[in-house]
């Protein structure tokens, strides 16, 4: 869909978010609305709703996302949060991972359309060989893939010591928080923190939980005894 097509608080938000990209947003959207359906990407529903509930959605999560960093997204799907984040932040190494095929296809083809710096990898988080190639990332992102205490089991070792999950999650996260808690702590993370995106563009902000990839513990040797 055009941007001509949308309302003005949509056009000004998405002009915002994106600035001189918005055009490949654009043909984004356009992408999904003709291909989404079919494809098993974005349900009926969603088509009306692609630009507030998804594309900026995503997109705005960039403020938690520090300048060149290695992201990886995983479980993308349809392309959210990782393709939106790629447009409006081209700074970004983005990684694309999904276990489909039919899913890694079409991210293949929208990153060839769109010409986009983002490389797509067909696997799952927990695989080793995922782990071997994709570990070490800045920022791993995930949005509605799995309850918080698994997306940190997955998510968590991808990320080098320091660096944070950056999970899109709704506004009832609380809850999950307090009973996963103990879990991602056992996982290697730090306190989960709640934070909202795009409260200056979105008439209803994005959601995140940010955990913190805690550094290893130093192993405590014994000393030999006389």
């Amino acid at each position: 869909m055009s941007l001509d097509g949308v309302a003005s608080a949509v056009r000004t938000a998405a002009t915002r978010v994106f600035g001189d990209h918005v055009d490949q947003a654009a043909t984004y959207v356009e992408l999904l609305e003709s291909h989404g359906v079919e494809r098993g990407l974005i349900g009926p529903r969603e088509v009306d709703r692609l630009w507030d509930r998804h594309v900026l959605n995503s997109a705005v999560i960039d403020e938690h996302v520090p300048q060149g960093a290695r992201v990886v997204d995983v479980g993308s799907g349809a392309g959210f949060p990782g393709v939106p984040l790629a447009i409006a932040r081209p700074d970004l190494d983005i990684v694309l991972l999904e276990p489909m095929a039919r899913r890694t296809d079409w991210l293949a083809e929208v990153v060839e359309k769109l010409e986009l710096p983002i490389t797509v990898v067909r696997g799952r988080a927990e695989e080793r060989a995922v782990l071997q190639e994709l570990s070490g990332a800045d920022v791993v992102t995930a949005r509605a893939v799995a309850p918080l205490a698994r997306l940190a089991a997955w998510c968590l070792p991808l990320a080098r010591p320091e660096g944070s999950l950056v999970a899109l999650k709704g506004a009832s996260v609380a809850a999950e928080i307090e009973r996963d808690r103990a879990a991602v702590r056992k996982l290697g993370g730090g306190d989960p923190v709640v934070a909202t995106c795009g409260a200056d563009v979105l008439d209803v902000p994005s959601t995140v939980v940010m955990i913190k990839r805690l550094p290893p513990k130093p192993s405590r040797s014994r000393g030999r005894r006389s």
